[in-house]
């Protein structure tokens, strides 16, 4: 029996770690920024998308910024967390990678919006630079002169997420960290499926525009 018990425990705390991590990464920041500042729900116009380039739209700089904070904050949060628990209980880099992709879920498919949304771009750059802070920085370079060129918040992501996985690659190898990376691009790529079509169609709204009645 009391051999049991070591055995429960380390199974019992990575789930525990796991369970939080999706559930700190469901707080849709979107939707609480809108409703604190009195502005429409962020699913009613623009994308439709709970994330910060749509908040913009509404013409709410702070209530965005808000929203950008909070995505990617979430994101650090629980990777760090998983770092220093993961140290401490002897738990290896396998969980911290299983959380970077637990919040990253939480994100996309939120339990408090009826498993529904955001694309996750806040949310993953937020993960990367608790992984790696030299890899969130290129992930976030890459986005900002994309964007910056381009207009196209979609876009930037697209690119992002195609040149991070494969930097993570090259930075730290085949471990588990680097397929946690790639499992969070291949989702986010997946994500911007309908952006990508809009792109091709020419009807993707750029940052900036403003909303649609």
């Amino acid at each position: 029996m009391s051999s049991s018990l070591p055995m429960y425990s380390s199974l019992l705390f990575p789930v525990a770690m796991l369970t939080a991590a999706y559930l700190i990464g469901s707080i849709p920041f979107a939707v609480v920024s809108s409703r604190l500042f009195g502005l429409a729900d962020p699913r009613s116009y623009g994308s439709g998308n709970p994330g910060a380039t749509n908040v913009l739209r509404s013409g709410n700089k702070m209530a965005a910024l808000l929203t950008l904070l909070g995505d990617a904050g979430k994101g650090w949060l629980a990777v760090f967390l998983a770092q220093m628990l993961s140290a401490r209980l002897g738990l290896g880099s396998g969980v911290i990678a299983l959380a970077a992709v637990a919040v990253f879920l939480g994100h996309v498919f939120s339990v408090f919006l009826g498993f529904k949304g955001g694309k996750g771009v806040a949310t993953a750059a937020g993960v990367l630079l608790a992984l790696d802070p030299a890899l969130g920085l290129i992930a976030l370079g890459t986005w900002l002169g994309v964007a910056f060129v381009f207009r196209y918040s979609s876009l930037a992501a697209l690119v992002a997420a195609v040149v991070v996985p494969l930097t993570a690659f090259m930075i730290w190898g085949a471990n588990l960290q680097a397929v946690g990376v790639g499992v969070i691009a291949m989702i986010l790529i997946g994500k911007h499926w309908p952006n990508l079509q809009r792109l091709m169609a020419g009807t993707e709204p750029k940052i900036g525009g403003k909303k649609k009645a």
